[in-house]
């Protein structure tokens, strides 16, 4: 093995780290409408029970960091909990969503199986110490203001909050104006804290505030970020996904299509086949 196990995490129907191979984290940016939702899950439910992807569902519920007022954020707590709830329930899959204030943790935690910590809120001490208090996975996304070495104190508050499920998630880092690079030395230094680690290679690929009052981005680049982290070696890929991406409303200039994740896919698996030995 080419690369030191993280600790293992039981999320029921797998685990996430241990050194079993890359798990995937998908879905749309936001929850736009049920009747979306749902044709994306049942898409990607589909394709992990007949390709046996370990896939965790991600969607939010709301996007409270847009550029714009104007822009679209989702549904909100209670209707975006309850449509996630029944993508649960419907297609059996874990499901991960971020929390943006310390109130939210909570009743999210009934529904979410991972609490996901947005970039530019990593550093938040009552957040992080809520979402720890959950008992829930809690997937931070290191911000793009922070080197990789910066993430130890964050994983000290969870720990000393209480938290033994813990990922750390790569995005990316601000480099001059509207633009982000990836340190793939990165990946590998935050996997001294022992945690699983996480490559998302579609917010990676962002150009923030670069679409005159909408965030812009590479999309085209994905799979190339994506591959040269397998090569890395890591525990699990986040890409967002669209069965329409031209009519997603966040983040459709970054998502990967849903038509061709599958194809991608194997070849990280591949990728991840060699470095894991």
């Amino acid at each position: 093995m080419l690369v030191k196990a993280t600790k293992p995490i039981d999320l029921g129907p797998f685990n996430l780290g241990g050194g079993r191979g890359p798990f995937l984290i998908s879905g749309p940016c936001v929850i736009e409408s049920r009747d979306v939702l749902l044709e994306i899950a049942e898409a990607l439910a589909e394709w992990s029970r007949r390709e046996q992807v370990p896939l965790v569902f991600k969607a939010s519920f709301d996007k409270a960091n847009r550029t714009s007022l104007s822009s679209f954020r989702g549904p909100g707590l209670v209707e975006g909990l309850a449509m996630l709830q029944e993508v649960k329930s419907q297609f059996d899959l874990p499901i991960l969503t971020d929390i943006h204030t310390p109130e939210q943790a909570a009743p999210v935690s009934e529904v979410a199986d991972i609490l996901q910590i947005p970039a530019f809120l990593c550093r938040q001490t009552d957040l992080l110490q809520a979402a720890a208090s959950t008992g829930a996975v809690v997937n931070v996304k290191k911000g793009q203001f922070l080197a990789p070495g910066d993430m130890g104190p964050v994983v000290n508050k969870l720990e000393e909050s209480g938290s033994k499920r813990i990922m750390l998630t790569e995005r990316g880092s601000s480099f001059g104006y509207n633009n982000l690079v990836v340190d793939m030395r990165g990946l590998v230094d935050m996997r001294e804290y022992g945690w699983p680690v996480i490559f998302d290679a579609t917010h990676s690929v962002q150009r923030p505030g670069a679409g005159n009052g909408i965030t812009a981005g590479d999309g085209y680049q994905v799979p190339y970020l994506a591959r040269a982290a397998a090569a890395v070696g890591l525990d699990g890929f986040f890409m967002e996904t669209h069965v329409r991406p031209e009519e997603a409303k966040s983040d459709k200039a970054n998502l990967i299509p849903l038509k061709d994740l599958p194809r991608l896919w194997e070849q990280l698996l591949a990728l991840s086949e060699v470095v894991w030995g």
